[in-house]
């Protein structure tokens, strides 16, 4: 069976520009993306990863129409979002949803639990009924009885309030689902529940998951590809297995040496743990925008760009180097 495409990114850029002088004259621009391209297929759960600055919540926003992009095509289920019409856009809006970091922030305090998952139906135009009936429906989907539809945040644990959250993004029968942090606000225990729900959830209807997280061993749990960023730029895409256990990139080997190895079977492997910080997105020279930071810098990285080759079936390196590991 043929795969579906239902993200593709070609050439994305997304800069900022800096006006600086008092008549504005002089300008540079924050490439917080540049020139990433990518391809999401249906079905998939593909983990985002990078420090924080590398670009990953402005891809997001990007994908989600919250900013313009400046350069490139990004196309959600064949649609090109520089080309869409407002008959476009509105389905799209139903077709992606995404679900925050920060439940409680982004609930309104004042509206029910039920008020607020029937919100989004209603501008969407749905009647007051059957956004009553589907929000039934939803909570029911995330494990949550039907009293809960009378209560109001502040009642409600934070492991309750994400699952709120995700019953609302549900409320639009969406296809795509953007998950910013979905657990880092979560005690222990309850990150594995809402882990094994977004499981449960995206086998039982079909979803596509762009995930975006700090925490590798949830992206190692959750995903089935891990997509690596570092100052704008797509640096290593492949299967998790392929990623985490033979990185490519000296800067996903750092990263995954980062993470706390769960099994005690693998904790005699080398380690590579990053040094110094992440430069500045202003001041980008010619080369590879990590060369500052790796030990197998040539002269040929600080000059120029790597191109994006493909290491082996489906996973794919930006590096002059590749590693052996």
């Amino acid at each position: 069976m043929e795969e579906r495409a239902m993200i593709e990114l070609d050439g994305l850029k997304k800069y900022f520009s800096i006006s600086k002088g008092l008549v504005k004259k002089t300008k540079s621009y924050v490439k917080a993306v540049d020139d990433i391209t990518m391809t999401i297929n249906e079905g998939e759960i593909v983990g985002l990863v990078g420090e924080s600055g590398s670009g990953k919540t402005t891809l997001a926003r990007t994908l989600l129409s919250l900013t313009k992009m400046t350069g490139g095509d990004v196309y959600i289920d064949g649609v090109n979002l520089a080309k869409a019409t407002r008959a476009d856009m509105k389905k799209l809006h139903s077709d992606i949803a995404v679900v925050f970091q920060d439940p409680a922030s982004n609930l309104n305090p004042r509206q029910t639990v039920e008020s607020s998952i029937m919100r989004p139906m209603i501008v969407h135009g749905a009647s007051k009924a059957e956004a009553r009936q589907k929000a039934k429906e939803v909570l029911d989907l995330v494990k949550m009885d039907e009293r809960y539809l009378d209560s109001y945040p502040h009642q409600l644990s934070g492991g309750q309030l994400q699952r709120i959250a995700i019953a609302r993004a549900l409320a639009l029968n969406p296809k795509i689902m953007i998950l910013d942090e979905p657990t880092s606000a979560l005690d222990i225990s309850v990150q594995a529940q809402i882990l094994n729900l977004l499981l449960d959830l995206q086998e039982t209807l079909h979803l596509t998951y762009l995930v975006i997280t700090h925490d590798l061993n949830v992206i190692k749990y959750l995903s089935d590809k891990i997509a690596v960023m570092y100052l704008g730029k797509l640096v290593e895409f492949g299967p998790t297995a392929e990623v985490s256990n033979n990185p490519k990139h000296p800067y996903t080997w750092g990263l995954m040496s980062s993470a706390p190895i769960l099994d005690p079977t693998l904790r005699d492997r080398e380690k590579q743990l990053l040094s110094g910080d992440p430069g500045s997105l202003i001041k980008i020279g010619a080369g590879c925008r990590f060369c500052d930071r790796c030990q197998y810098a040539t002269e040929e990285c600080k000059n120029s760009q790597p191109e994006t080759e493909e290491v082996s079936p489906g996973h794919q390196v930006a590096c002059y180097h590749p590693l052996h590991i």
